[in-house]
């Protein structure tokens, strides 16, 4: 159990008593209830109600719901584990349409991610689609209940306003991370802003790409202002909590992707990327010295976490955080190796993926010498998924453990994991500096590229033979650097569809398209559709091109 409190734990409990629906699913075919209330939460001159709020705002990245297990779950109609929260659905949507995961289970419709066969009515995505409107409302609940105004009106104190000032900065992070989800997954939605009426009856205006875009842009740069200044390591009054630090990663990830989203090839993102990732790395973030610490249940003092989600199994639990993270990739036989709480079997990796650790010729180093390769089980020697239904076959990636940095197993085990998702990292603010550099951007350097992709690779190989050379520094090693890197952890598909991989004929692996062999499908998939039920109760919805 962690020694740490912070308000995303602290007042999980207390929130209980608050309401919120989500101006989306006010107009769903199964709605909430109509009106948005914050019933049991009035608005005084203390900090109670403000701290509330803000708590079940971070908690929604940890739960479906604010009871243990993801009982009374913030949007009905949804499991809980598996479809209601944030995480877990993250997971399963960057992650099964790729190389990095394929799941044996026959939950609903799971498999026909990694098919690549979706449709509008998929109560996958459709759950994750109302979890980010539901987390864009209650930032932005906060935000129209928190008006310079409205605090002077209550009398609320100086020392109490320089608290909420930052709180909603925070809101805005917050709010903007949610709909960068929108716009990298399905690429337009419902426009919610201040002075949207939220629980009213009238549809909530599309947003195109561009405007989503553009807002986006417009509240990380607004919100940099009275964000907290970047902490490095471990401060429990801080951690947890949106920094400037997790605006510029989250501008980098933008810029880096905007003209993906945008269809344009302007270089002038990929300079902006560069910024952002210099503001980060001259803030004084440190690479975690052992590449498994990063992803171990005392990960929060790794001076590398920019900002992560955050779980602790005795305050917060879920089934579908870190919990699925660990027991989705182990069963009996191996769950022992990560600690994990659970064993259920499901999710592994493709051939393909693995294949991406193999050195090219004349490396001068062999596929164990990557550190990172320690986490690819190999144990049951079936690499090719021949049968989907067989969790044994293909590979296991064990990224997440329960274990310590010192490797010992807490005793007794916890029944729910207390390890954080680092939802941005330095790791991934080098490799971006470096991909945007090599994109075009300015403002950067190819040498000092070089040497962020080399500090990655020096801790990756422990030997020290693991460097490469200015001529090896290319787009394409790049991508093959990040699936090493930053495999599991949320960004393949938007790394493939960046990258012109994830639909086209050019790059397959097993079951890609249907196919044991795999094939390409249609470019209309490198996004999601809108889901029917709100297109459905929202006219002013425009579905995305295939669907």
């Amino acid at each position: 159990m962690k020694k740490y409190k912070i308000t995303t734990i602290l007042a999980v409990v207390a929130v209980a008593m608050i309401t919120f629906n989500s101006c989306v699913n006010d107009l769903n075919v199964s709605p909430l209830d109509k009106a948005y209330t914050t019933s049991g939460v009035t608005f005084t001159n203390t900090s109670t109600p403000y701290v509330e709020f803000m708590a079940k705002l971070y908690a929604g990245f940890a739960t479906g719901g604010i009871q243990g297990g993801d009982a009374n779950v913030d949007i009905t109609g949804y499991d809980g584990g598996s479809q209601a929260g944030y995480l877990r659905p993250l997971w399963n949507l960057q992650e099964l349409p790729t190389d990095e995961a394929m799941c044996c289970w026959n939950d609903q419709t799971i498999q026909n991610f990694h098919t690549l066969s979706w449709t509008a009515s998929d109560i996958f995505l459709e759950a994750f689609y109302e979890r980010l409107y539901y987390q864009i409302d209650v930032a932005t609940a906060f935000l129209q209940q928190t008006t310079p105004a409205q605090l002077t009106a209550r009398k609320v104190s100086t020392t109490l306003k320089d608290s909420i000032t930052t709180f909603r900065a925070e809101a805005r992070f917050v709010r903007a991370l949610a709909y960068f989800n929108v716009l990298d997954m399905y690429r337009n939605g419902p426009l919610v802003n201040d002075d949207s009426p939220l629980g009213s009856a009238t549809p909530p205006p599309y947003g195109t790409s561009q405007q989503i875009f553009s807002f986006i842009e417009s509240e990380l740069t607004a919100a940099q202002t009275d964000l907290i200044a970047p902490t490095v390591g471990f401060d429990a009054t801080k951690y947890g909590h949106a920094n400037k630090a997790a605006a510029w990663a989250l501008l980098s990830r933008l810029y880096l992707n905007a003209n993906t989203y945008l269809g344009t090839s302007d270089p002038k993102y990929y300079t902006s990327c560069i910024t952002n990732c210099t503001n980060i790395i001259n803030a004084g973030y440190q690479l975690e010295p052992n590449y498994q610490n990063i992803f171990v249940s005392d990960n929060n003092k790794s001076k590398e976490m920019i900002f992560p989600i955050v779980f602790d199994g005795s305050k917060l639990t879920s089934w579908g955080g870190m919990m699925f993270l660990m027991s989705s990739v182990t069963d009996s036989k191996i769950q022992a190796l990560v600690a994990s709480p659970g064993g259920w079997g499901g999710n592994r990796a493709t051939q393909e993926f693995v294949a991406r650790f193999t050195p090219p010729s004349g490396a001068g180093y062999t596929i164990t010498d990557d550190s990172r390769y320690n986490m690819v089980y190999t144990g049951f020697n079936h690499p090719s998924i021949d049968d989907n239904t067989q969790f044994e076959q293909g590979t296991p990636l064990l990224k997440y453990s329960e274990k310590n940095s010192a490797g010992v197993t807490p005793s007794p085990l916890p029944s729910f994991p207390d390890t954080d998702f680092p939802l941005f990292r330095l790791g991934e603010i080098y490799l971006n500096y470096a991909e945007a550099v090599l994109r075009g951007g300015t403002g950067g350097s190819t040498s000092q590229a070089l040497t962020y992709v080399n500090n990655l690779r020096d801790r990756a190989f422990t030997l020290g033979n693991g460097q490469i050379t200015a001529t090896q520094l290319t787009l394409p090693f790049i991508l093959e650097e990040r699936a090493r890197e930053m495999f599991s952890e949320t960004v393949r598909r938007t790394d493939l569809v960046r990258f012109g991989k994830l639909t086209d004929a050019t790059y397959v692996w097993q079951w890609k398209g249907g196919l044991k062999s795999g094939q390409g499908v249609a470019s209309f998939r490198n996004y999601y559709p809108l889901p029917n039920a709100d297109l459905n109760a929202n006219p002013n919805l425009k579905q995305n091109t295939g669907y």
